[in-house]
């Protein structure tokens, strides 16, 4: 299989988890709009979820994957199997003594931490209280989740372990559509909520370990033991939990100032749902198949194959992440409106969270190139670099937030998110150029530089839409809009693609596979 139909087998997978998040969160803001609920839902919500990235997801696959990947080369199955089971020992003690201590201490962290202006308003602080307690098992299922889908990745095997967060969506929605059918009250729905994120990540882990079984990789209970492999693990994860995490880390402290201003912390979500739909699906798709890739690659010693990886990866990123900045930049009040504005959610609403949107989409290519740099150090087991570019941005983001929220108010902290992440990225693209780690080819650098011309060619063009047809995208009833909403998205991409086929900016046999029926042997 081919890296991009890799990435297209993923980012498949995460498309129909962001479609099935939209879902969900057309509904909360049609439930609980940018109100106190929301507010104590997103902001409980955002602490497993910190965790999860931080050391599951960011620290665990950065250090298990290479790791992993040495031990199937080197040793076998046998051996693999006999190392991941001495991490999930380790893991799963971490996990029980971490989630007693957070469930304990809750109205600390939240006090500290989670929302610290909150205290002012007491109903607001005990529902956040509450629903950070009722969430964070998530934290512990997620991190379960995120070994076990470590090792399918390194077995090459990506899409059920993509598809998994399907189940949060699906629990959240049918828990959503149950709260309406009940009729219950916002705080009620914001417990339903809670409840639906514990029991979605249940869901997810048994998905796994089943996937698992199927490919006859059944790991036993052992006893927790430091052993040497393990202590590598975490020697290699302590320095990839910051570097892993870091948007989740920047996100959190915007969340820490944005507290100040009732419904921020809610736009700031609905915002970076819309952020996070390209980012999720091109990022997530290069992070999770590059680094295991890559770290077999490097493992082989074939170090041309490890440059063609990162080539055709930057080309790919940056293909999708471009245009898509371009035109979330461009018109994000539109798609706000279609997808967000009813119910309690207001165009007062609608207003503050496309600026936030279009301050975010500046800044969505850079964390794309993040993606793809971070895996050229994580695989030679170099997470010094990464640490000290992480380090930077959220200095960066923290100052930044901190000068810009008092004067531009929310959309201050997704300007200074933006502005931390461009910094990342240039720091360890300047890395890997400077110790010869990568080196973009001249069809690398020919094509980055037509899908930049192609882009600005599509965004004149949805500009021009955009200041002719406002009426079509923002006033008319919602059938009207979705079509005009669509038939912009649809133009834009029709002139970036006929553009980036006819100038070879993209591959167009790379990409007329990926529609291609496999042939049966």
């Amino acid at each position: 299989m081919s890296l991009i139909k890799k990435f297209a087998s993923v980012g498949g997978a995460t498309m129909a988890s962001r479609v099935l998040g939209f879902v969900r969160e057309a509904m909360i803001a049609s439930f609980l709009g940018a109100g106190p609920v929301a507010d104590a839902f997103y902001a409980a919500f955002r602490f497993p979820n910190l965790f999860r990235r931080l050391f599951a997801e960011g620290a665990f696959n950065a250090a298990f994957v290479p790791l992993f990947a040495r031990e199937i080369e080197a040793g076998g199955p046998l051996a693999a199997k006999k190392f991941a089971e001495q991490v999930l020992a380790v893991l799963v003690l971490s996990l029980v003594v971490l989630s007693a201590l957070a469930m304990i201490f809750m109205p600390f962290l939240v006090a500290t931490v989670i929302a610290p202006r909150f205290a002012d308003d007491p109903a607001k602080f005990d529902l956040t209280v509450l629903l950070a307690r009722i969430m964070f098992p998530y934290l512990a299922a997620m991190s379960l989740v995120a070994m076990m889908a470590g090792i399918l990745n390194s077995l090459r095997r990506y899409f059920l372990a993509a598809l998994a967060p399907v189940l949060l969506n699906i629990v959240l929605v049918s828990g959503l559509i149950m709260s309406g059918y009940l009729a219950l009250s916002q705080a009620n729905i914001g417990e339903v909520l809670g409840w639906s994120v514990t029991i979605s990540g249940a869901l997810q882990l048994g998905l796994l370990v089943w996937a698992l079984r199927r490919e006859g990789f059944t790991l036993a209970p052992v006893r927790p033991r430091l052993t040497p492999a393990v202590k590598r693990l975490l020697w290699l994860a302590l320095p990839a939990a910051v570097t892993g995490g870091i948007t989740q880390i920047n996100l959190l402290v915007g969340q820490i100032i944005a507290s100040a201003q009732d419904g921020a912390i809610a736009v700031i979500n609905y915002a970076d749902r819309l952020n996070q739909l390209p980012l999720g699906v091109i990022g997530i798709a290069i992070g999770v198949v590059l680094l295991p890739e890559l770290s077999r690659a490097l493992v082989a010693g074939d170090t041309r194959e490890a440059q063609h990886l990162q080539n055709r990866s930057l080309e790919f990123g940056l293909a999708i992440t471009v245009p898509a900045a371009v035109g979330l930049a461009l018109l994000p009040q539109p798609f706000i409106a279609l997808v967000f504005e009813r119910g309690a959610f207001t165009r007062e609403t609608t207003v503050l969270t496309a600026s936030v949107l279009a301050a975010f989409a500046i800044g969505l290519p850079s964390f794309v190139l993040s993606k793809i740099f971070t895996p050229a150090f994580y695989a030679r087991e170099d997470m010094r670099t990464p640490l000290l570019a992480s380090m930077v941005s959220v200095f960066i983001n923290i100052a930044g937030s901190l000068i810009l929220f008092p004067r531009l108010g929310v959309t201050g902290i997704a300007i200074a998110t933006s502005l931390a992440g461009w910094l990342q990225a240039l720091y360890l693209g300047q890395r890997l150029l400077a110790r010869d780690l990568f080196r973009p080819s001249p069809l690398t650098i020919r094509r980055v530089a037509l899908i930049l011309v192609g882009s600005a060619l599509m965004g004149a063009v949805l500009w021009w839409i955009g200041e002719n047809f406002p009426h079509l995208l923002l006033d008319a009833t919602l059938l009207v809009r979705l079509g005009s909403v669509l038939l912009t998205v649809v133009a834009g991409a029709a002139v970036y693609f006929s553009f980036a086929f006819l100038t070879g900016a993209l591959d167009r046999a790379e990409f007329a596979r990926l529609f291609r029926r496999r042939k049966r042997s």
